[in-house]
């Protein structure tokens, strides 16, 4: 697991343009360094077994072995690691395989670069990022599934109650702390608080929290 030193990345997609993009744009932050490319899922595996990266920003459709098989592998071998998937699909079908195949995180390749630096970041510090549409599905598939009620949350501060509920919608850090007008660290703060507070191992199910307590 990452050290809170530079970013080991391995990027992971059959399209070359898509790989040339994301080095330009993570070679641009001094703290992320991309230690490897994968065409294909196969080459991935072999790549994660020698480079050892942190973080793998992983496509899921290639030829071959796709991004979800490899998912798979790379995890049985090196559960440390921290996959964030990164795709054109945003379905269902897409969506769970990858989750129970060990992603910690699914971004759309429209999303914003900063969200996607950021998801690297979040990725690397154990946290689960999620394209916020992503996010409001798993929650409503959870809720309309009924998934087991999380008990009622006492000894919320005002400002954790503004800060759950935006969670709940979807939002990032970023989106938070300018909604709210405060700093980012501030917003941060407050997650862990509530993370802590709700037991919420991640920011899934956090959201969850947001939408049945």
């Amino acid at each position: 697991m990452w050290g809170c030193g530079v970013i080991r990345v391995l990027l992971v997609d059959d399209q070359q343009l898509i790989r040339a993009g994301l080095r330009m744009l993570c070679d641009a932050e001094p703290d992320i360094e991309v230690v490897g490319e994968a065409g294909n899922g196969r080459e991935a595996i072999t790549l994660a077994g020698r480079l050892a990266p942190d973080v793998i920003v992983m496509d899921l459709r290639m030829p071959g072995v796709d991004g979800i098989s490899a998912t798979s592998r790379v995890l049985a071998e090196r559960p440390a690691t921290r996959v964030l998937v990164l795709t054109t699909f945003g379905d269902d079908d897409h969506l769970y395989p990858a989750l129970n195949a060990g992603a910690c995180g699914f971004l759309l390749k429209d999303a914003p670069p900063a969200e996607l630096l950021n998801g690297i970041r979040r990725a690397a510090a154990g946290d689960s990022p999620f394209s916020r549409d992503v996010l409001q599905r798993l929650v409503r598939r959870a809720t309309d599934a009924g998934a087991e009620r999380p008990s009622r949350v006492e000894g919320l501060t005002a400002r954790e109650q503004d800060v759950l509920r935006l969670v709940g919608e979807g939002l990032s850090n970023t989106e938070i702390a300018e909604r709210l007008h405060i700093g980012i660290t501030t917003v941060k703060t407050h997650i862990t608080a509530l993370m802590t507070k709700t037991g919420s191992p991640n920011r899934v199910r956090l959201a969850l929290v947001a939408h049945r307590v």
